[in-house]
């Protein structure tokens, strides 16, 4: 996994000591080192990615900034009100190395003495304080320079001043000094002799799922139990400067640009070759954004990219493969959930698969409902999307781009769900009756060939039914009585389902007072439909239903359904007998 990740955050060209960053402000002064201005830059919100700012690792040693690009709060004393004076004591340790590092820079850096000329000059410092206020710049917010129009930051010379000053001095310092004093080792990733880095630069952009807003690590070995054979923090796992930023570029690279919110947890993926979102399966499968998009079928998409690859005319992905993290952070670790490799047609063949067995009627029964989302999936399993856990949400993923079946305990969700929200009265999910149809057509115990999008009346299971005949009875209540309040689904509907041997025979026995109140033609068509599904039954209905059981009688029940209503037998049997779509 992090052989892969390197390898994409080499073809970025980081080298340890620079970092991308987003930069919301930059502070414009001209060649004598007055203030212009202080400018916005992006839309507003965001901000833009700088490449290549100046990093400086081991920030937690203490008393140290980073170069030439900081926070309001360090470069400006900017805090916010109220702060706590320990806070602004360590915040103007802070600024004065910041503009130490200026002024040493500045004696051999021409294009910066102007910002060592700003930041010497205490009102210099008050005016911008000002202007900060008055934009609402937060004291977090990262801060750039221009000087007489040019960035700074790409000046070959200050490069040059950074990366030497890293060589020197910064390897002289006492607070640092573990990671001279460690001895050769061959590095886990490279196989070269190398010195390891004591600690690795952190990964950014978790903090919507559990992640802290300084940075994760990835690696690292703080507490005895996490180490071996003597060796201190990431020497347990020895990769060098270069290396370890490469990996650490790659992932914050793909969090930031590559990355979809999976409930608790992110999703990073790539592939070996570049690819279009409109060809990416894993877009199909996350569900596309773009409204054109988003009225076309995900599956009909799949067939045809997969069609295109067989017949030659997309022969540029044939031999791409795919690659996909997902993470979350926990306590200032990045915690790693899963990993997923492999070839790009076998993805694809596997996300057709995935939207082909989640295919169901709509609950008009006219046509099929629309591919649902990935997290429309996830979200029929649990009450609200925020109860979803991130290892379902990863299981979840893995059985789509993998083809593997659906775990019961997940489809027993679905199913429980189903039964709440019908004794609710509350919509049907699409995409909940999909999980659970999926679940049999991908069963471990052999694939369930009768299981099909719309009603099928030659099922062979019984329990499904079952399900069809309480859709039925439901129906006909409703055609004989309109809405009666808590009708025959909200009363029956659990014992039916787990018990239909025991239940459904006195609710066929009561159906005969029903039947008296329908005019001949109508209760001719109730009376057919219930002798045909019965006979599908054989001897009598089971006695208990098992979970799979459950599952399917939930099935026979809803197809049933939509196929009354896509008939319309009557004025009244096109609407739901106790629980409306």
């Amino acid at each position: 996994m992090l052989s892969a990740i390197r390898e994409y955050g080499a073809k970025l060209g980081g080298e340890p000591g620079f970092k991308a960053r987003d930069i919301r402000w930059c502070i414009d002064l001209n060649g004598q080192g007055r203030l212009l201005g202080l400018l916005p830059l992006g839309d507003g919100k965001s901000g833009v990615t700088l490449d290549r700012c100046p990093d400086m690792h081991a920030m937690n040693s203490g008393g140290k900034s980073h170069f030439l690009i900081e926070s309001a709060q360090t470069i400006a004393l900017h805090f916010k009100a109220g702060e706590d004076d320990r806070k602004i004591e360590s915040g103007k340790v802070r600024h004065e190395f910041f503009s130490h590092l200026i002024a040493k820079a500045a004696d051999t850096v021409a294009s910066l003495i102007a910002i060592r000329t700003f930041l010497a000059d205490d009102r210099n410092m008050d005016a911008l304080r000002e202007k900060m206020c008055e934009q609402r710049v937060k004291p977090t917010d990262w801060v750039t320079w221009h000087v007489n129009g040019s960035d700074p930051r790409v000046d070959e010379l200050v490069q040059g001043w950074w990366r030497e000053w890293r060589r020197t001095d910064l390897a002289i310092d006492e607070r640092t000094q573990e990671a001279t004093l460690l001895e050769p080792m061959v590095c886990l990733l490279s196989g070269e002799s190398m010195v390891p880095l004591a600690t690795h630069p952190k990964i950014t952009g978790l903090t919507g799922v559990g992640g802290l807003a300084m940075g994760d690590v990835l690696v690292g070995c703080d507490k005895p139990a996490f180490t071996s054979f003597g060796l201190d923090q990431s020497a347990n796992a020895a990769m060098g400067a270069v290396v370890a930023q490469q990996y650490v570029d790659g992932l914050n690279d793909l969090i930031k640009k590559r990355s979809r919110r999976l409930a608790n947890g992110l999703v990073a993926y790539w592939f070996k070759e570049r690819v279009s979102e409109a060809d990416d399966p894993l877009a199909f499968l996350y569900g596309l954004e773009s409204e054109e998009q988003q009225t076309a079928s995900a599956l009909i998409q799949a067939r045809n990219l997969l069609d295109a690859i067989r017949s030659g005319r997309r022969a540029d992905l044939t031999h791409n493969h795919y690659y996909a993290v997902t993470l979350s952070g926990a306590s200032g670790r990045v915690m790693i959930r899963d990993w997923m490799e492999g070839q790009f047609v076998q993805l694809l063949e596997n996300i057709e698969a995935w939207f082909a067995d989640l295919s169901i009627v709509s609950r008009e029964g006219k046509e099929l409902a629309r591919d649902p989302k990935f997290m429309a999936v996830g979200s029929a399993l649990v009450r609200e999307l925020k109860d979803l856990s991130a290892s379902a949400t990863a299981t979840l993923w893995r059985v789509a781009a993998y083809n593997q079946h659906i775990p019961a305990p997940l489809m027993a969700q679905a199913l429980g769900r189903f039964r709440s929200t019908l004794l609710k009265d509350e919509p049907f999910s699409h995409a909940r009756m999909g999980l659970i149809k999926a679940y049999f057509v991908r069963n471990p115990e052999g694939e369930d060939k009768s299981m099909k999008p719309y009603l099928n009346p030659e099922h062979p299971n019984p329990a499904y039914h079952c399900g069809r005949l309480l859709a039925i009875l439901a129906g006909l209540q409703r055609a004989a009585l309109g809405d009666v309040g808590a009708g025959v689904v909200q009363r029956f509907y659990p014992a039916a389902s787990q018990t239909p041997g025991l239940t459904l025979g006195r609710l066929i026995a009561n159906s005969r007072n029903h039947l008296g109140k329908l005019d001949a033609g109508l209760s001719w068509w109730y009376e057919n439909e219930i002798a045909s599904i019965l006979g599908q039954m054989g001897d009598a209905p089971p006695r208990v239903l098992d979970l799979q059981g459950q599952g399917l009688f939930a099935l026979g029940y809803y197809q049933q359904l939509a196929s009354l209503r896509a008939g319309k037998k009557s004025d009244t049997n096109d609407n739901q007998s106790g629980a409306h779509a």
